[in-house]
């Protein structure tokens, strides 16, 4: 298989890195997609036409309705359903079942990528000791372990627990802290150049960028940092 690293020169296989934390939406469960852009073309997909902004306006607020106010052994299935019904709420949706059918098929394709990670996370953890950091909802180890990849994992770090958000420095502050580690001999690996990238560089860790395979002009941020858009591709880079 021909390498769809950018900047392959930057491969860690030195012993100078022992931890390496992901991100869940958009990294674990997708190769570069957010939630968001998944939600909307299902929506579309779906039979219904809305506009990008205006969609856009009821998945935030659906999103940020479901912060801290989910239970916390909340499954993946029931996550992705509640935001899919909020959504719909506040866009008027007039087929009652479009909600559940964008859900369905969002978890559908998930979990076909969460199995996939997971048996990257298990070969990853045989030398590296491994986190997850995301803005959820509060019920993130739960939903890790609904994905069948808590096992592989020493710390779900939940920035609605933290009560900061990426790219705050604090959430990897605290996963860095729960690992018993330092950012130089850590890796973050995520799908956001705002949140993931920026906040790893605001703390001094090295930040691998997953960007899909529509990349489109996205570039590494930092000399040095490498640009993927396989998640398999980090078997390359650290095994």
């Amino acid at each position: 298989m021909t390498s769809s690293i950018q900047n392959p020169g930057s491969r860690i296989q030195d012993g100078s890195v022992s931890v390496l934390l992901f991100d869940f939406g958009g990294t674990l469960d997708a190769d570069g997609i957010a939630w968001k852009e998944r939600f909307f073309r299902l929506w579309r997909d779906e039979g219904e036409e809305v506009l990008r902004e205006r969609f856009d306006r009821a998945f935030y607020a659906a999103d940020d309705a479901l912060v801290g106010a989910v239970p916390a052994t909340l499954s993946l299935a029931e996550t992705v359903e509640r935001l899919a019904r909020g959504v719909g709420e506040r866009l008027g949706t007039g087929d009652d079942l479009l909600p559940g059918r964008v859900a369905s098929r969002f978890c559908e394709d998930a979990r076909e990528y969460l199995n996939r990670s997971g048996e990257l996370l298990a070969l990853l953890a045989s030398r590296y000791r491994l986190g997850v950091v995301s803005n959820f909802y509060g019920n993130l180890a739960a939903v890790c372990r609904d994905a069948g990849i808590q096992r592989h994992l020493l710390a779900a770090v939940d920035s609605a627990d933290i009560g900061s958000c990426k790219p705050d420095p604090a959430i990897f502050q605290a996963a860095l802290a729960l690992l018993e580690a330092g950012p130089a001999e850590s890796v973050f690996i995520g799908d956001s150049p705002a949140r993931d990238m920026a906040g790893a560089r605001g703390v001094g860790m090295r930040h691998v960028l997953l960007a899909g395979e529509s990349s489109g002009g996205l570039r590494p941020c930092c000399a040095g940092d490498s640009m993927i858009r396989r998640l398999e591709d980090l078997e390359e880079m650290f095994l």
